[in-house]
């Protein structure tokens, strides 16, 4: 017997069910600076998050309160090129009101690029496909004053060569609960990598990861173990035995949040997403493009 669907806002719309009369769904393309946020994720004792930003403005644009779901959450510290959200609403707005309306409601290190109406079924985390992050890091004998929360520092060089050796034991679908935080919630560690590159990209060592998801501290994770082998202090098949593991103290060190990067999220073509340069601009490159970057020597 199938069950009644009853709606939840912005919860899943099943095929074939619409939402109340009068309510619409809406999509927004989300840029932030993560330094001094204290992540994506509403808190009760923290009114600096990217959620609870984005939720006052909105609310005051909409002149009733408004809440939103995201692609993926967030930690502290970390910043976003490419996250999308969406929210149900009963108000009536142009879409440019959802931009720029919205955006002179928020501080300076959260902003709107895009509105687009999505249908019923639209849900900015489950209909998502596949998602997108980059981690760069400023490999100098000093730290640089002006990038200090925009990128992770090390004064040891690193060999990219064999940063890459050991990213290859990562794609495909594996076990990866060496490369999860104790306190991850996902139900099940199996995540399918379809890309990790490792490139120069001027002053900055650039990882780009792609996965069907990820989970919690997956790429800080993936970015510490590298970086153990970029700096000479492990060989490039050592990854392949921190994965085998799957032990999450086999792993090594954590990477700093700062050179974190969400900067796109994949969803079917069918709800037509406005595309956008993956960013951040230290880095002007389209997805995928760190493949035909030279890996460098240190």
């Amino acid at each position: 017997m199938q069950r009644e669907y009853i709606y939840k806002p912005n919860g899943e719309v099943p095929p074939g069910e619409q939402l109340p009369d009068g309510v619409r769904r809406v999509a927004l393309g989300v840029e932030y600076c993560g330094a001094r946020l204290r992540g994506f994720q509403k808190q009760k004792s923290a009114a600096q998050t990217v959620q609870a930003y984005l939720e006052q403005a909105l609310s005051s644009i909409a002149a009733e309160p408004v809440t939103l779901v995201c692609a993926g959450r967030t930690d502290a510290g970390v910043h976003a090129t490419g996250q999308v959200i969406h929210f149900d609403t009963r108000a009536v707005r142009p879409l440019r009101a959802w931009v720029q309306g919205v955006n002179t409601q928020l501080p300076d290190e959260v902003r709107v690029h895009w509105a687009k109406a999505v249908p019923a079924q639209f849900h900015a985390r489950f209909s998502a496909r596949a998602r997108s992050y980059r981690y760069l890091i400023h490999s100098s004998p000093t730290r640089s004053a002006q990038a200090a929360a925009e990128v992770t520092w090390t004064k040891h060089p690193l060999d990219l060569q064999a940063m890459r050796e050991g990213a290859q034991y990562l794609l495909g679908q594996h076990d990866f609960t060496s490369f999860r935080a104790t306190q991850c919630q996902a139900k099940s560690p199996v995540r399918e990598l379809t890309r990790l590159d490792v490139a120069r990209v001027g002053q900055l060592i650039v990882l780009e990861v792609s996965a069907n998801a990820f989970l919690h501290h997956m790429v800080r994770n993936i970015t510490g173990v590298l970086m153990a082998v970029g700096r000479g202090e492990r060989p490039p098949h050592w990854v392949k035995e921190v994965l085998d593991s799957r032990d999450r103290t086999a792993g090594g060190v954590t990477a700093p949040p700062f050179g974190l990067y969400l900067v796109d999220v994949q969803y079917p073509q069918e709800f037509a997403l406005p595309e956008s340069e993956p960013g951040p601009l230290l880095v002007p490159l389209a997805l995928g493009g760190l493949s035909g970057q030279q890996p460098q020597g240190s």
